[in-house]
């Protein structure tokens, strides 16, 4: 199976690169193809913090513009990765309280303009589409460029901001589950010589979702300011104020009578029914920021970019949820007797918390241009600051009361009658106030891009030094990490490379001989080729890569043995990439093939083996102004097991529909359906006894204005 779906989506990229090669000497001039902006635009704000054009980077990229993600009808920032190769948008299905993206097998960190945004467990709002000029992925370690970080990669939004050939525009939308949206981008300049342009994002949204009592309803404000004294220098004040009024998507609805049966054989006839409590449940949240970003030309080879970031967060955040494996069979057997008619009932444990989060962070990069005998350099140094302080609060009622006889809070999840939640005091009388938590990072980087012929190296080292204050302890720890890359770049659009990148991540904590515990590091050896087409815009990526995870933080971590920071996860994985115009006809095709065991052999948890995608965009001459969208996506399955436990939860298909028609330059009508045949799946289930249900099909009307 993994490699028949491998091949077909060589296939699918074959025909494309065939007719580019079947046509090099047509009459269209390669000088007016946009080559490198058919996959986005390279920014100093973006994920490799300089304009180095993608095909000269020795790693794999994936970029979605606004554009991308709003032909395609992505609703959130987790939907906006679901046509890229190897990265998983929907690890924990259907969810609310955030997007749980992750990349090569590992969960990855997210940013906006080449800032770390999210810190801690909830604690700060949703990060929304609509204030995004573009969504990146850089794939594999990039702890030579962010410091800490995942060897998974590193997710970046790049923010709006003011542009002087940029419209204004209003939408309006309306969908499934009474989801009602309002858009609005207003972009002027503010004086009649342009060197003061102002813009200003706002987003007003009342849904509710295909989980009862559960509301995704949120205001955003996100105003902007660009000051352009010169050709050579602007700089841009971004606020952005979001205000969210929900709860959580996530049910964690047990094992059985979704993945497994109930003892009669039955499922429970709704996957996505309400565990939680009404009145009771609530995930409300806050966040306020400001951003500086700052742009300066000295000269033909030297320039300064920065940016600076004050953001705070806060969550009000209460549920109700199962107590996982076992259910009713798991009570009747621990009192020794029924306590309920039915294996649909379960307990439910309560919790609540109150998150807040408060961070100052800045990036400070230098580029410049020089010339060594037959070698052209672009070095990139920078210094990079972060503070950013957590605190997390919170009561955990486990199962209800329910293991020490109290059956008051237990629910059936087959036809749920709400009990109403546990008295305050009950929470009073268990809450723990956790000390604050303080991490600081300071981190020098150093890299050169070296061009010679045909020839590109990369090379880079970063040192960096944090200092974790938990409240009861303090711990430092200094890392020095380092990348390198080689790509030769033929004659006719085909470029090899092979890279090595490292990560690392501080694990807070002492070894049992009460020695402090290493960063985990992270190391990926990856090689490919790439091919820009050059008769028609499109570019391919074939990518295969070999990540080794080390010192991981777990106790325990092999068998039979009472050890920390022992063992090695090993990820390998293929990876296809590309997309291609064709006339009135462009189409975006993806897929994967992974293979990772954690030290002790076992599948990591909840990452599909592979994935594949394809997506399709055609504007037929015959009905001006129509435009057609269709993709779709598969998804492999996932595996979840600590010795004693496995599930293996089943691959999906989804397909998506996208119909818009442009009935003047200044109007615009389009609907966008996502999990076209409403299909029920499970995206993942974890050893511990739950699952996750994915997203249901939702149908999404927008009329645009445009001024």
């Amino acid at each position: 199976m993994k490699r028949s779906l491998l091949s077909i989506a060589i296939l699918t990229a074959l025909p494309h690169v065939a007719f580019a090669q079947d046509n090099d000497a047509t009459d269209s001039s390669v000088e007016d193809i946009e080559k490198v902006e058919v996959v986005g635009q390279r920014s100093p704000f973006g994920a490799t913090k300089t304009n180095t054009p993608i095909v000269d980077l020795a790693r794999t990229i994936s970029i979605e513009t606004a554009d991308d993600f709003t032909l395609k009808g992505a609703l959130n920032l987790a939907q906006t990765a679901t046509y890229m190769a190897g990265v998983n948008g929907e690890n924990f299905g259907f969810a609310t309280r955030g997007d749980w993206v992750s990349s090569r097998g590992l969960s990855i960190p997210r940013y906006r303009d080449s800032i770390q945004e999210l810190f801690g467990s909830y604690n700060s709002t949703r990060a929304e589409v609509y204030t995004m000029e573009q969504v990146e992925l850089l794939k594999g370690p990039a702890s030579v460029l962010y410091g800490q970080g995942s060897p998974g990669g590193i997710m970046n939004y790049v923010s709006k901001t003011p542009k002087l050939d940029r419209d204004s525009e209003v939408v309006l939308s309306y969908g499934t589950f009474d989801r009602t949206q309002v858009n609005v981008d207003l972009n002027t300049a503010l004086t009649e010589d342009g060197q003061w342009l102002g813009r200003v994002v706002g987003i007003y949204r009342d849904s509710d979702t295909q989980v009862d009592y559960v509301e995704d309803n949120t205001k955003v404000l996100m105003p902007s300011v660009s000051f352009m004294p010169s050709d050579n220098t602007t700089l841009t004040l971004i606020g952005l104020f979001q205000d969210t009024e929900s709860d959580t998507g996530s049910q964690f609805i047990p094992v059985e009578g979704t993945l497994l049966p109930l003892a009669d054989g039955s499922y429970l006839p709704d996957f996505d029914v309400y565990a939680g409590e009404p009145g009771f449940n609530k995930f409300d949240t806050e966040s306020n920021q400001v951003t500086l970003l700052g742009e300066h030309t000295f000269n033909d080879t030297t320039s300064l970019a920065f940016t600076a970031l004050w953001r705070e967060g806060e969550a009000d955040y209460h549920q109700a949820w199962t107590t996982f494996t076992g259910g009713t069979r798991y009570l009747n057997a621990f009192v020794g007797a029924p306590v309920a008619p039915t294996d649909t009932y379960v307990p439910r444990s309560f919790y609540q918390a109150d998150n807040t989060f408060n961070q100052h962070a800045f990036d400070v990069r230098i580029v410049k241009f020089f010339t060594t005998g037959k070698l052209e350099h672009e070095i990139l140094a920078g210094v990079q600051y972060q503070n950013v302080d957590t605190d997390a609060n919170n009561s955990y009622y486990y199962g209800g009361g329910a293991l020490q006889g109290d059956f008051s809070y237990i629910l059936d999840l087959a036809n749920p009658v709400y009990t109403g939640a546990p008295d305050q005091s009950v929470f009073d009388a268990i809450y723990y106030d956790a000390p604050e938590q303080t991490v600081k990072d300071t981190g020098l980087y150093l890299s050169d891009q070296i061009s010679m012929g045909n020839w590109r190296f990369t090379l880079g080292l970063r040192h960096d030094s944090v200092d974790n204050d938990s409240g009861t302890s303090v711990q430092e720890d200094s890392q020095t990490s380092y990348s390198a890359g080689a790509l030769y770049r033929l004659d006719n659009g085909f470029s090899m490379y092979a890279s090595y990148a490292e990560s690392f991540e501080t694990v807070v904590g002492l070894t049992a001989s009460g020695e402090q515990l290493k960063p985990e590091e992270g190391r990926q050896y990856e090689t490919g080729i790439k091919y820009e087409m050059s008769s028609v815009p499109g570019f391919v990526t074939v990518a295969y890569y070999d990540i080794e995870v080390s010192n991981l933080p777990n106790p325990n971590s092999l068998p039979a043995e009472a050890s920390q920071q022992q063992g090695v996860a090993t990820i390998t994985g293929l990876e296809l990439e590309g997309r291609v115009e064709l006339g009135n006809v462009s189409a975006q095709f993806a897929a994967s093939l992974m293979d990772a065991e954690d030290p002790n052999g076992f599948a990591l948890s909840s990452q599909p083996d592979s994935n594949a995608s394809l997506w399709l965009n055609w504007t037929p001459e015959m009905l001006e102004g129509f435009r057609v969208g269709a993709g779709v996506r598969y998804v492999g399955s996932t595996v979840s097991e600590n010795g004693t436990i496995r599930y293996e939860t089943p691959s999906y298909t989804l397909g998506d529909l996208m119909l818009g028609y442009e009935v003047s330059p200044q109007l615009d009508l389009q609907l966008n359906v996502r999990n076209l045949a409403d299909k029920e799946y499970l995206t993942s289930c974890l050893f511990r006894g739950d699952c996750f249900p994915g997203v249901r099909r939702t149908v999404n009307a927008s009329l645009s204005y445009r001024f």
